[in-house]
């Protein structure tokens, strides 16, 4: 493969002056970033652990081509979306908190959104942590969440272990766990302004798939996510955005495994390889590049996002996370719109998270921490998004 570092970047956003977005043009993309991403998560549950053969034998040669039961129903997410979830509110109360209180650190308050997700899964951390009806907020009162849907063991283990809130884990994984959940950091870089410096998007996904997942390769795919995500929201188009994000991934160390998988995903997108033994060659999405590199495969080569979704599900592996990711990236680039009613309608906490997407688009706008605003109003805030 052709060893491109050497060679001058392709301009990106990090050069490219901004065109000033719709408003309404830019919600869309939220709410397609978020709701794709629990709609592919849904698509992928049932066959997450089949092999290709397996699902084309269970639903014939086409393979899945919509919804099938998983954990009691249709349209079920899994620990995919429950983790972006909680990572969108983590973001949210570490805002609320630094308006009120003057100090947050993004990667904390996270952790402690994390091991509220731990709670939920019926399990305790380390940490000591006081979960009550003033601090629990509003996400951990959804019912829903409190479900094992196969989350995965490293998550699972280092939030365990987690013995003070932010630091990163004492691991050397690259699962997926850690990308398949960021999505929206890049949706809160984009509305914190963070277009012209997208190096901070990066770092705060790197930092916060940290917290589960230590090798490189674990969490710098995080970051490239996020990058992309912000880019998409803002306009440009996928090629953009995976140009911006490979320049920030070079910069780092130990990116090589990274940026080989991308820029294998890129060429055989540019080959007429059928899609299923392209996927292949990519590998099963296990691990933290497959999975980024299937997902970039999917979103290059798809037509629309049923295509790409479908696409993204139906082969050997991790069928969820890429899936999700590829739900992620092309509800970012093309908008909610492009995603079939009937795949929404019957999308377990379609209106939750339709709701908390709402949070991160207007967040910026709410004068949080300004003693002018409505006592009442104010403290209707902390309540949602309690800041710790």
């Amino acid at each position: 493969m052709e060893n491109r570092e050497n060679k001058q970047a392709v301009p990106t956003f990090l050069e490219r002056k901004n065109k000033r977005q719709h408003p309404e043009t830019v919600k869309n993309r939220f709410l397609g970033c978020l709701l794709g991403g629990a709609v592919g998560d849904a698509m992928g549950a049932p066959v997450e652990f089949l092999s290709r053969s397996e699902i084309l034998r269970q639903f014939g040669d086409s393979g899945l081509t919509g919804y099938a039961e998983a954990y009691g129903g249709i349209g079920k997410i899994t620990d995919d979306t429950q983790m972006t979830l909680f990572t969108a509110e983590g973001l949210l109360r570490a805002v609320v908190r630094e308006r009120e209180r003057g100090i947050a650190s993004f990667e904390g308050v996270t952790a402690h959104a994390y091991l509220r997700w731990l709670l939920t899964q019926g399990i305790q951390p380390s940490c000591n942590m006081d979960v009550n009806d003033d601090n629990c907020g509003w996400l951990f009162q959804h019912r829903e969440l409190h479900s094992r849907r196969a989350p995965g063991n490293t998550c699972i283990s280092a939030l365990r272990k987690m013995k003070s809130l932010g630091e990163p884990a004492i691991n050397d994984s690259k699962g997926c766990g850690g990308v398949m959940r960021v999505a929206p950091v890049g949706l809160f870089g984009w509305s914190v302004r963070w277009r012209d410096n997208p190096q901070r998007t990066f770092k705060l996904a790197a930092e916060l798939a940290a917290l589960t997942h230590a090798h490189p390769t674990g969490y710098l795919t995080a970051g490239v996510l996020a990058v992309i995500i912000q880019a998409l929201i803002d306009g440009l188009s996928l090629t953009e955005g995976l140009g911006t994000a490979k320049t920030l991934l070079m910069s780092e160390p130990d990116h090589h495994e990274t940026l080989q998988a991308l820029e294998l995903a890129e060429e055989l997108a540019a080959t007429s390889l059928p899609n299923h033994e392209a996927i292949k060659r990519l590998g099963q999405g296990w691990i933290a590049e497959e999975a980024l590199a299937i997902s970039i495969y999917c979103s290059l080569v798809a037509k629309t996002f049923k295509q790409g979704v479908l696409m993204s599900v139906n082969h050997d592996g991790d069928s969820d996370s890429t899936g999700a990711i590829t739900g992620n990236l092309l509800g970012a680039m093309l908008g909610v719109k492009a995603i079939p009613e009937n795949w929404l309608e019957p999308l377990e906490l379609r209106e939750t998270i339709t709701e908390i997407v709402g949070d991160l688009f207007t967040f910026t706008d709410c004068k949080i921490g300004d003693d002018s605003l409505d006592r009442e109003i104010r403290q209707k805030i902390w309540n949602k998004y309690p800041g710790f």
